[in-house]
């Protein structure tokens, strides 16, 4: 257990309390900046097979486009049933999660993956994560089958013992002949999970499920038990609603797996109500939306901000906490015991209408939170929409407690055709600042500089036109980047419609040719993004230069300052590269020696102790 990293977080019933108070206060901070008219993203042609395509330090590098049974022409929503979805990796292999099962490609050329396996399991939405040799998907929809069938069950079934919906896992060990192991079903199947680890226990892996669909009958599966979704509190009974899953999966025998708690997460601490945080009221059909189901936009909320599951949660188990995005509040969890988790906080905004994934920084104090106003089926990226709505949102975290700084959406006006929104996102590990890249499906990407969270900057994207198709040539045909996740030294995209993509970053001004290198160097045997590790950086000459080049541009430093530590770390690097390790030690001892205390000087003096024999 690291404790320094750990004791971020305290278990105390004064947070828990704090929780039901800010979750009613809404950010105060001012408006973003309006979107420029002549962004070079605004005003792509439409197309589908080729596109149309801009980039901004960013580079294309390639495009798998589905294929055999993955692969149906997204003609309005009807090519739902086969999108892509979600991402995880692990070793030399990208798992593809689909509505239709998943795929799985080689990526040991980075710059030409292949595709290796294709593996048919119908139930959407088909999220994946990996975990050794384990891979866990999760299937929501009522079409899910026990046996991956494709047939699914005929109209008016509303109970089958041969129904799956839940977390499935598998045994990936031979990743070509992945082999299903019985899983773990689930009251409203499983929307999203996310893989938790626990520090103190190395022999169990827990998966928290999030399930956002409706309840099944109890006939179907013992102790489902639907409840209304009410504004009066609710205190009594065992509802489905308002609780998430903690299933335990012992690695020794993971066929084994099961639920183990349904804590209840929203739990109101004075007055023991369940639904203890937003309880916006459903719209009626036909109905006018109330003042208070009425979006900032003057329509009703879609999706509605009732938070009576979670979304996407994303844990960080070194640091003990998890940020989850639970569809009208962002919450922050302590998980230091995964079977028990406590809140610690939770916050909530008018301006969200559907709280949907959550990235923290590196080291734990800022939260990063999505809005997927319009269930990302919507085009909400058009000039009427304005930067706040749809839009990332960060929180600076101080003892538990989260505080709102800023608003992030990508700034290039889209059209009527494309489903855009704020969706799933990665931290790229550049050391000395924090810099996510983010997807907004038919928006494209972003990579956004959060180190000032009070001032999000965007230093690169990439866009493609609206997808065009001749059976429906100028409506919204379903598509766009799902997510962007960067992993050993790429980013790599799943396209609901297109496939999979890879992307490189490019050197500029906004990122140095030495904090891409140190990106690089930080290398990992398998990657979540809803379950983020601590990213540590061995000493090297990148990781050195990265911090210089950050002092450089930030004007830190004085200019002879600037010029005599920059001309020592040259002159070092060149000496170690000649094998003149004793001249590079004094060369950064003497670039030492001018420095006052701060990262740079910590890189250089790590970087000369790792030199000494």
């Amino acid at each position: 257990m690291n404790g320094k990293l750990r004791s971020l977080v305290g278990r105390t019933i004064a947070g828990a309390g704090a929780a039901v108070l800010v979750a009613t206060l809404a950010p105060t901070s001012a408006l973003a900046d309006p979107p420029d008219p002549n962004d070079p993203r605004v005003g792509l042609s439409p197309g589908y097979f080729p596109w149309t395509e801009v980039s901004s330090n960013v580079d294309h590098l390639d495009n798998d486009p589905r294929a055999g049974a993955f692969d149906t022409p997204p003609i309005g929503f009807t090519g739902i049933a086969t999108a892509n979805s979600d991402l995880a990796f692990t070793g030399d292999h990208a798992i593809v999660g689909s509505f239709n099962g998943f795929q799985v490609y080689d990526i040991s050329d980075p710059d030409d993956p292949t595709l290796r396996t294709s593996f048919v399991c119908p139930g959407g939405q088909g999220d994946p994560s990996v975990y050794g040799d384990l891979l866990f998907i999760s299937v929501e929809e009522t079409r899910g089958r026990i046996d991956c069938g494709t047939q699914g069950f005929p109209p008016g079934t509303p109970v089958s013992a041969e129904r799956f919906r839940g977390v499935r896992i598998f045994d990936i060990s031979d990743i070509d002949n992945p082999v299903q192991l019985p899983g773990v079903q689930t009251c409203r199947g499983s929307h999203t999970h996310t893989v938790v680890t626990d520090p103190d226990d190395p022999d169990n892996v827990y998966i928290y499920n999030s399930g956002t669909a409706g309840v099944r009958p109890a006939a179907e599966l013992a102790g489902c038990e639907n409840a209304a979704l009410t504004k009066d509190p609710v205190t009594t009974g065992n509802p489905t609603q308002w609780r998430i899953d903690v299933i335990q999966v012992p690695l020794a025998a993971p066929e084994t797996a099961s639920i183990v708690s349904q804590p209840r997460i929203f739990t109101d601490p004075v007055t023991g109500a369940f639904n203890g945080l937003q309880n916006t009221p459903p719209l009626v059909p036909g109905v006018p939306p109330t003042p208070e189901q009425t979006h900032p936009s003057g329509t009703g909320y879609s999706p509605l901000p009732n938070t009576n599951t979670c979304h996407d949660m994303t844990a960080y188990p070194e640091l003990g906490v998890l940020a989850g995005a639970c569809q009208g509040n962002g919450i922050l969890l302590d998980i230091t015991d995964p079977v028990n988790p406590v809140r610690l906080d939770a916050v909530s905004d008018p301006n969200y209408s559907y709280w949907h994934s959550a990235t923290l920084n590196n080291d734990g104090t800022t939260a990063m939170f999505t809005d997927e106003w319009g269930g990302g089926t919507s085009a909400r990226c058009r000039a009427t929409d304005q930067l706040e709505w749809g839009a990332d949102s960060f929180y600076e975290i101080n003892g538990g407690q989260m505080e709102f700084a800023s608003y992030f959406k990508m700034p290039a006006v889209q059209t009527s055709q494309e489903n855009c929104v704020a969706h799933n996102a990665s931290l790229v590990p550049v050391p000395g600042r924090d810099i996510l890249v983010q997807a907004w499906y038919q928006g494209g990407l972003s990579l956004v500089d959060f180190t000032d969270a009070a001032n999000p900057v965007e230093i690169g994207y990439f866009d493609r036109g609206p997808i065009a198709v001749p059976q429906n040539p100028t409506g919204l045909n379903l598509g766009g980047l799902w997510a962007t996740y960067w992993y050993n030294g790429k980013v790599y995209g799943t396209e609901i419609a297109r496939g999979f993509d890879t992307f490189g970053l490019l050197e500029s001004d906004l990122l140095s040719e030495n904090e891409l290198g140190a990106a690089k160097e930080y290398q990992v045997d398998e990657f979540n993004a809803q379950h983020q590790t601590e990213i540590t950086w061995a000493p090297s000459f990148n990781v050195a230069g990265a911090y210089y080049d950050q002092a450089v541009r930030a004007g830190s430093l004085a200019e002879k300052t600037e010029a005599k530590v920059g001309g020592h770390l040259a002159k070092a690097e060149k000496l170690v590269a000649n094998g003149e390790a004793a001249s590079a030690i004094d060369q950064l001892n003497k670039a030492i020696r001018v420095l006052d205390d701060s990262d740079l000087r910590d890189a250089l003096a790590a970087l000369r102790d790792s030199l000494r024999p």
